[in-house]
């Protein structure tokens, strides 16, 4: 059955009903490890860990439970669809490495979730008391005042693209004099005081979450959006810089 928040946002999204596949979801681009199995656009499997990072902990299993979960309830996995980035650097290889190889066993499709789109869910779905004209501007903390972030319009079409953003009073000025803007994620909280506008809003406890993920995972799979298993790369945004142990050998 279809539910009506997934009738919701799809009217969002100006997409007709999406499909109705099983779908295997992974998430780890921060520190929360999560993984989710959608059926029949329900989401009927969960689990998450909010105390990481522990990806290489807890990933295995929380996948082998969403397994054997579906063969339980005679599910079959029609594809596994994974947060593709931006994010942490390490998360983002467990957790699509953990995809490939699940596509590669059971041959079966791998679908990107942009991270800051996936974020974005739960606001549409939640918040249904924003401004007609408001914006979107799901936020990762990449240390010190720099985030990662895009700007988005409610039908999730990209106003300004992801980047690696260092926030000073005039990095949105130009959106937010015209806009509401809604910023939230985990580097939001930060930078409020700098952007410091009045039409700036604060939405607190958004994370990027395996049970979100499917109505973006379904929509693409429905597109054929499908990911060339053998060359995908998450969307790194910048590269991996080693840091120095301060432990003395």
């Amino acid at each position: 059955m279809i539910t009506e928040k997934k009738r919701i946002f799809a009217n969002y999204y100006h997409s007709d009903i999406l499909t109705m596949s099983c779908i295997l979801h992974i998430e780890t681009s921060t520190d929360v490890c999560s993984v989710a199995v959608s059926n029949g656009g329900e989401c009927v499997f969960n689990r998450e860990d909010h105390d990481g990072p522990n990806h290489g902990v807890k990933l295995g299993v929380f996948v082998d439970e969403a397994l054997s979960f579906c063969d339980e309830a005679a599910l079959t996995v029609d594809a596994v669809a994974v947060s593709c980035g931006p994010g942490s650097y390490t998360g983002l290889r467990i957790g699509v490495s953990m995809a490939k190889g699940i596509c590669y066993g059971r041959n079966i499709p791998l679908i990107a979730v942009p991270t800051l789109e996936l974020m974005c869910v739960p606001v549409l779905l939640e918040h249904d008391a924003m401004e007609s004209d408001a914006l979107l501007c799901p936020m990762i903390d990449a240390r010190r005042m720099e985030v990662y972030a895009g700007i988005y319009d409610r039908a999730l079409q990209t106003v300004r693209p992801v980047g690696a953003d260092i926030v000073t009073a005039d990095t949105y000025r130009e959106m937010l004099d015209s806009h509401p803007v809604y910023f939230f994620g985990g580097g939001a909280a930060k930078c409020m005081d700098t952007i410091g506008h009045t039409n700036a809003r604060l939405i607190e406890n958004i994370k990027p979450l395996a049970r979100w993920m499917f109505p973006l995972a379904e929509k693409r799979m429905a597109a054929g959006k499908t990911e060339d298993t053998a060359y995908f790369v998450p969307f790194y945004l910048k590269d991996f810089v080693a840091k120095e142990s301060k432990k003395l050998i």
